[in-house]
């Protein structure tokens, strides 16, 4: 089981149901073959998403979604939870905060869209479909 902590929801103009953002998070996690681990979901201000960016990515303004990634896709050993990282999801400059969540669960999971040949993409349309079905 995925366990997701959804953090700053009062910043959220429609509160997010945090069933949803777990739900999908759980099916992002699964299109990578992850079953269990813990990850944080945190809601931000424009300003607080532009330092990030700058001081993580090294670029000026704020974005929609970065994730932080922790522990990896491996499993832990023993009983350690994996601690699969942060993803920090900006509201003002997010079209759709399911996409924002399922992208952000894919990059924790060590996919990236601006290495890969469209396969992060590929499977993050195939994902939110599902989750619309």
């Amino acid at each position: 089981m995925i366990d997701v902590e959804v953090l700053g929801l009062a910043l959220m103009p429609r509160t997010p149901d945090v069933a949803e953002v777990a739900r999908l998070c759980e099916l992002a996690a699964a299109g990578r073959g992850v079953h269990d681990g813990h990850v944080a979901v945190e809601f931000v201000d424009a300003g607080h998403i532009a330092e990030l960016n700058l001081a993580h990515r090294g670029k000026a303004g704020p974005t929609d979604v970065l994730s932080f990634p922790m522990d990896g896709t491996e499993p832990a050993p023993g009983d350690v939870p994996r601690e699969l990282g942060d993803i920090v999801i900006c509201p003002e400059h997010t079209g759709d905060v399911g996409e924002a969540v399922v992208h952000g669960m894919l990059h924790l999971l060590g996919m990236d869209h601006e290495s890969d040949d469209g396969e992060m993409l590929a499977l993050q349309r195939e994902l939110l479909l599902a989750a619309r079905a």
